[in-house]
């Protein structure tokens, strides 16, 4: 290194260094950041734009500060620079591109300290045509030919596009302007090649417009399938078919080519001459054969196809059976039938029908007709017709054997009350649905259909007169059959709700003295058994309960006293209702003799009290004649 060099690094560190012992002494405040797009923020493709970043910063000193930019497009860093001038920082975009579409924001930092301006949108528009190169414009059929597509002057993340008259062939993406592809055309005919692309940005993508047009003459192969079917008449099922595959218009020995014969999807031969195929005719449901005959030579494939139609020996056979309901144990009829045959190859006589499975079958003189006992469990049978060394195979027949009604019950839920209605139910065992009839006395009221298993059939029925009822139920289940199940007689007698009660008292006069007997009696219109009691009024305890089949009870009351004087009443239920008698009040009088014997104490207490006062009068006088006797000879003693 020279002197000069080694002058202007030690000039630059002195400087450097005074900046930086400068910028530690002095303090600052960035204000504001702002981006500025020129010339503005819409432009078209090729236009030189600028980013000008002006920050306004404050400082102590005045001095200039050491300053880091930074240009972000779509949050993303696309250049940093550090000046030590406060003058606004540009950044040149140079032939703008719609790559350089995006938002883009302006950070400064000054010693640690940073501010973001706010986001400013450029929009770039305009796409560069591209341009179509082809290394040729005469093939032969299944050549290769290249293709090479450029966007002019365009950057960023492209998808090219090749089409063949407006049919896409191709697709390439990459991060150069430019892609190259190959492709081969097939046919004798004119192609016209074009390409196009699309810019990928982080918010939407691009499209070109069309390139110029290629055009490209393809000269076909002369070599073609040839497909040969045999017989090509009516074809019969299990007729034998001779199918033959090869290739014609073969002119050079060294031109390599490869035979593919198929049916379908299904790949019979393949060969590199000419293929033959045997095989039986076998239709296909309402469809007609498709053989297809294909020969690849030099990338180039072409194809012969064909369709036959094979008309059905005999059809698939059916399994029905007779009748259409069966139940255990009874004896059935199954019918094994093709409805259709070719009558040019066969009669209906040469078809033989078997049943599956088939053990001990008892005969019944008619072809496919098979006479079967239903099991107890559900069973399946299957059959085929067979004719001419063609078998085929009827669907199969699941029978589910039907279990006759049995343990048929009736009853009522509800108590039968007069004039109400209630509920009665029939239930049985059995297959599903079953049909369940009401009577009474022998009169059918209602139907019912059970179609869900452990359902009771539910009848409602009212009865409006007084006396008893048979009720019946009767099931079946069965369409063909008169066998019905039925139930025992269920006898319903009606209870008349209870009404015009009375209670009566014996003695009929509600007084009576004490020592005598009562007797209540409560009696009531309608039927029984009735439960009567009686009460004190006041008393929620009943003096007596009493149940009984009549329609009356009685209370008796023996001896009374006058602690039985009271208000009594009846009430009487009979599971209809309740009724309640009027009270009745009861007054209980003192005894005769009672009576008497009161007198007579009264009167020898009179007597008595008469008796007192006499001796007590008598004593009186006594005692004063005695008093007066004694002054009496007091005074003659004082005469003397």
């Amino acid at each position: 290194m020279g002197l000069p060099q080694r002058l202007i690094l030690t000039l630059l560190s002195i400087y450097l260094y005074s900046a930086t012992v400068v910028n530690t002494q002095q303090e600052f405040k960035i204000q504001s950041v702002e981006l500025i797009i020129e010339p503005r923020n819409d432009v078209t493709a090729g236009t030189n734009v600028t980013l000008r970043c002006h920050a306004t910063v404050s400082t102590s000193t005045g001095k200039g500060l050491i300053r880091e930019y930074t240009i972000l497009k779509n949050d993303k860093i696309v250049y940093t620079k550090t000046i030590g001038s406060s003058e606004d920082f540009v950044y040149q975009l140079h032939n703008a591109r719609v790559f350089s579409t995006g938002l883009y924001q302006c950070k400064l930092d000054i010693q640690g300290d940073t501010k973001l301006s706010k986001a400013q949108r450029l929009n770039v528009q305009g796409l560069s045509q591209p341009v179509l190169h082809l290394n040729t414009n005469v093939v032969n059929e299944g050549e290769e030919v290249q293709a090479t597509c450029i966007a002019p002057g365009e950057i960023g993340s492209f998808i090219f596009f090749f089409f063949d008259n407006d049919e896409q062939i191709s697709r390439v993406e990459g991060l150069s302007n430019q892609a190259k592809t190959t492709f081969r055309l097939s046919g004798a005919d004119i192609h016209k090649i074009h390409c196009s692309y699309k810019i990928r940005t982080a918010e939407d993508t691009f499209p070109s417009t069309k390139s110029n047009n290629v055009t490209v003459s393809v000269k076909e192969l002369s070599i073609t399938p040839e497909l040969k079917i045999f017989p090509d008449s009516t074809i019969y099922e299990g007729d034998h078919l001779n199918i033959s595959c090869s290739a014609k218009n073969v002119h050079s020995s060294s031109e390599g080519y490869k035979l593919f014969l198929s049916q379908g999807t299904k790949l019979l031969r393949t060969g590199n001459s000419t293929i033959n195929h045997n095989m039986v005719a076998v239709p296909k449901a309402s469809e007609a054969l498709t053989f297809d005959c294909r020969v690849v030579v030099r990338n180039v494939e072409k194809y012969s196809e064909k369709k036959i139609s094979v008309v059905e020996l005999f059809s698939v056979p059916s399994l029905t059976m007779s009748p259409t309901e069966v139940f255990q144990g009874q004896i059935m009829t199954l019918t094994c039938n093709s409805d259709g045959f070719a009558s040019q190859r066969i009669n209906r006589e040469d078809l033989e029908y078997t049943l599956y499975p088939s053990k001990n079958l008892p005969s019944s003189g008619k072809p496919g007709v098979f006479n079967v006992k239903a099991l107890q469990n559900d069973f399946n049978y299957t059959c085929s017709a067979e004719a001419k060394g063609i078998k085929k195979d009827s669907k199969t027949l699941m029978i589910r054997p039907k279990v006759h009604v049995s343990a048929l019950k009736i009853s009522i839920e509800d108590k039968v009350i007069l004039k109400k209605s209630f509920t009665i139910l029939c239930q049985s065992n059995g297959s599903l649905p079953i049909n369940y009839t009401l009577f009474k006395d022998n009169v059918q009221v209602g139907t019912k259909v059970i179609r869900e298993q452990n359902r009771q059939a539910v009848f409602m029925d009212v009865i409006n007169e007084p006396g008893e009822r048979q009720y019946r139920c009767e099931a079946k289940n069965s369409l063909h059959s008169n066998k019905t199940g039925s139930s025992q007689h269920l006898s319903v007698n009606v209870i008349v709700p209870l009404s015009q009660m009375t209670l009566a008292v014996i003695p009929s006069s509600l007084k009576i003295s004490e020592g005598k007997e009562l007797n209540f009696i409560c009696s009531v219109n309608g039927t029984g058994p009735v439960t009567f009691k009686w009460y004190r009024t006041g008393s929620v305890v009943p003096l007596q309960t009493n149940t009984t089949t009549e329609t009356y009870s009685n209370l008796e009351i023996k001896p009374v006293s006058k602690n039985d004087s009271d208000e009594y009443y009846c009430e009487a239920s009979n599971g209809a209702n309740k009724v309640r008698s009027e009270n009745v009040n009861v007054q209980v009088f003192m005894a005769p003799w009672k009576k008497g014997l009161i007198v007579v104490a009264c009167l020898l207490l009179l007597l008595l009290l008469v008796l007192l006062l006499v001796a007590s009068m008598l004593n009186i006088k006594s005692k004063r004649d005695r008093r007066e006797a004694a002054a009496e000879l007091s005074v003659r003693s004082v005469f003397l």
